[in-house]
This record gives structure tokens, sequence and C-alpha cells, in this order.
């Protein structure tokens, strides 16, 4: 690993190692006139001597070198520059028919990939984007307008939201993940109005409720006659999404004969309306969200690799409410606010015991059930102070469609020792297998490794 003191100038400075000199001229020229600092590199074995002198801010990697067009020498290069400069961003370049290799590079570190010929706006935008994540701004104490909507203090949900902030002025593609009911769309559309994008649509598209007969309509659009029912034209939501973002919510359900068509216009930015042989070009930002273990599901082969790494340049994780009990207060007085305002009723408010009440509870649906529960007890109540027993009369707990590992009963023990009983029964259950151990204990994969990291128990990485 080289350590050599190094004053960073304002500009950031970017290595760009491709063998093609046409290439690197090209690159150089482009950057240059976007403000940066360029060191163009053509020869493998002189990547070492050059970052040593002047550590870069960002490396553009091509895959295949003349000398080795399989690509494994780009990949070598990859892991030596993640020992000699480790986290410094790398961009993969590639040829579209080597996407698959560029999806191995991402696998072993890399930020990005970028297909060759590149669109130049595309690529300062790339660049743009994984400089701003890799250098973030200072903290600050004062949430952006559209953050204070997401309430709570809980740290994981803080630290979640400050990656979102430091993000939101990119042009980044953006996965949201998280159990059903936890504010996935509220952090996308607040992620929208906090870009420059801000002044543009915001389009909501609910993939999990497209067939695959009608993904490309709805998405591309139609011209009058493309299919029997088609009596006029009709724009699709990428169409209306130019110039703003498009919200592709429940990914995870979309077939597998639509994620190809999805992923051609995420790569090539490009579709055409079923009817018409004309191309549109589009350009609007992507955030995806689903409830669904991705990872798991291109591991089985049910959702395409190249589109997993391709919609996830920055991926979000809201914490289940289970989670961050202490939040459950700050959002039901939220709630009541709220119902102050729908219904009139300035004098409502929660009681201590109400807030204790619902802070015990599981909320198997989240935010969303919680909220439906506050506007239920507001509505059959009478009286100004909502109680406890108010809340218990009108909570029809949701039941968790998880399966559940059951303990025999123990003697006195503490519910850290349960928890670790639980989980440790639980691994054995399932031979450590931690898609199928997290869905059977109600929790997330990340939360799973984090209570098995706390509590030192051994699992396969």
């Amino acid at each position: 690993m080289i350590n050599l003191p190094y004053m960073k100038p304002e500009a950031p400075l970017i290595l760009v190692i491709d063998d093609d000199l046409a290439v690197c001229t090209s690159l150089k020229l482009l950057l240059k006139r976007g403000g940066y600092r360029v060191q163009a590199v053509q020869r493998p074995a002189e990547v070492e001597e050059a970052v040593a002198k002047s550590p870069p801010d960002l490396v553009l990697l091509d895959m295949n070198f003349t000398i080795d067009t399989s690509g494994q020498q780009g990949l070598r290069l990859l892991e030596r520059l993640q020992e000699w400069i480790p986290g410094t961003p790398v961009i993969l370049m590639t040829a579209w028919a080597t996407v698959q290799l560029a999806v191995e590079g991402m696998k072993k570190g890399a930020r990005d990939f970028i297909a060759k010929p590149w669109d130049n706006k595309e690529l300062l935008n790339n660049v743009r984007t994984i400089l701003a994540i890799a250098q973030p701004k200072p903290p600050t104490d004062d949430r952006p307008t559209s953050f204070a909507h997401v309430i709570g203090e809980d740290p994981g949900l803080l630290e979640t939201l400050g990656t979102a902030q430091r993000v939101a002025g990119t042009d980044a593609s953006v996965l949201i993940l998280g159990e059903s009911g936890t504010g996935k769309e509220v952090l996308a559309e607040a992620i929208h109005y906090e870009s420059s994008r801000q002044d543009g649509p915001f389009v909501r598209v609910n993939l999990g409720g497209i067939s695959t007969a009608l993904f490309e309509s709805e998405l591309f659009g139609h011209k009058k006659g493309a299919f029997t029912d088609a009596i006029v034209d009709r724009e699709g939501r990428f169409g209306m999404a130019d110039g703003g973002t498009i919200f592709l919510d429940e990914i995870g359900d979309l077939a597998q004969p639509s994620q190809v068509k999805l992923l051609r216009v995420l790569q090539e930015k490009t579709y055409e309306m079923l009817g018409s042989s004309t191309t549109h070009r589009v350009d609007c930002r992507v955030i995806s969200a689903t409830n669904k273990d991705l990872e798991a599901m291109v591991t089985e082969g049910t959702f395409r690799e190249d589109l997993y790494y391709r919609i996830n340049l920055i991926k979000l994780t809201l914490p289940p409410l289970r989670e961050r009990p202490g939040d459950i207060p700050l959002l039901a007085g939220h709630f009541v606010e709220t119902m102050q305002r729908l219904y009139q009723r300035s004098e409502l408010q929660l009681t201590p015991g109400a807030r204790k009440w619902l802070r015990r509870q599981t909320f198997p649906g989240n935010i969303r059930e919680l909220r439906n529960l506050v506007e239920r007890t507001v509505l059959v109540t009478p009286h100004a102070e909502l109680t406890a027993d108010d809340f218990a009369a009108n909570y029809q707990p949701l039941e968790n469609s998880h399966e559940t590992i059951t303990l025999p009963k123990v003697g006195d023990v503490s519910l850290e020792e349960m928890e670790i009983e639980m989980i440790r029964r639980a691994m054995q259950q399932y031979a450590g297998n931690i898609t199928q151990v997290a869905r059977a204990l109600g929790l997330t994969r990340s939360a799973l490794y984090r209570r098995l990291q706390k509590y030192d128990i051994p699992y396969a990485s």
C-alpha cells in the first residue's frame, strides 16, 4: 500500500488507464473541459509509478488491453489499484459485449461502469457523481427541507439520510431497500426535491402492478394502432419523466423479460414507443425501491445481475420500525398533528402512557400500520386525550408473514440472552443460510449480520 504525503489541489485529478491513444486523447480533452486535471497511462506496467507520484481522486480503467483482450488484465489492475490507493473510486470502461465482465469488476469493488462508445454528458455526470460520493460534504445539523419530512432520530436512519443528502444533488442511480411501509417512496421524493431536477417531474411507477404484456406500453408509450385497444397515442412513463426523476417501485417484482427491456433503456438512455421505429432519448434520474432481497434473487437467477449493478450505484436501506422503537412516539406525535389539521381537532394529544404503549409494539406493517392505527383511534375516540387503552382497543396487528423460530421456556434470562439463543437455533435450523435465517427471525440481512458480529456468532461470509 502506497502511503505518501500529498496535498490535493482544488481540481480533482483523474487517472485514465487505456492503451488506445485516441481514447486517452479524447478523454483528456473532455475531462479538462469539465474542470478536472487528467493524467493518462497507456501501459499497465506504468500504473503503479503514476499513482505513487500523483495519487488520483478517481480512476477510469479500461477492461481490455491489446496484450490481453479477455479482460483479466483489467481485473488484475483493479485489484492492484485497491492495494496501492485504497478507497479511491474506479469507474470501468467496457464495450457492451463485455458488460458481464464489468459486473464482475463491480463485485471486486469498482464503483460503476461505462459502455463504449460513451456519451460525453453521461460520462461527465458519472464522474461528478462518484467524486461527490467519495468526497462528502461536511456534516450539518440542519436537514434540507424535503428530508425534514422523514421523521426519526434513530442512528441507522440518520446514517441513511446522511448518505441520501450527499448524493441528492448528483444524478446517481439509487436503490432503496426496506420492508413494506418503511417510507421508501417518501425518501425517493425527498431525494428528487433536493436535486438539481427538482423543477422537473417526479414520476412514480409501481412495477409490481404492471404485467409483462403491458410493460412496454406503460413504460415507453405507444402509437395509435399499435395494438387492438390503442385508439390514441400515449406517452410512456419514461417520456413523462424526461428532465426529472423516475421512481421504479417494487422493482424486485419485475418479470425477467421486462428486466431485459428496462436494462436497455437504463444503459443506452433510449427507447422506442410501441408501434414506432423512432428512437427517443431520455434524460432522467432513476430511483428504484424494493422489499425483496435482490442479492438472493441474483443468486437464484430470478433477477438479472447486470440490471442489479446498474440500479444500485447508491444503496440506501430503511430500517423497519421494530429496529427503531425510539422513533415510534415521534412518528405517532407527528401523525396526531396531521389528524388535528385533517379532522379539525386541535385539542388532540397523546398521553405519556400511550407513547409508552406504542413504543412496545412491533408494527410489522411499519410506518404505514402506525399511521393507520393513529387515524383509526382518532376517528372513534370522542375525547381529546388519546390513552394506551384507546390505542389497544383499536389495534388490529398485522400477521407477520415471516416464519418464526420459537424457544422452549427457559429460566430467568435476559432479553439479550434469549436473542442470542434464537439466532443460534435459527442458524442451526437453516444451516447458516443468512437469507433464510433473516426471514425466519423477521430481520433484514444487514440487521442479522450486525447481531452475528455483536454476539460473536460464527457465520460464513
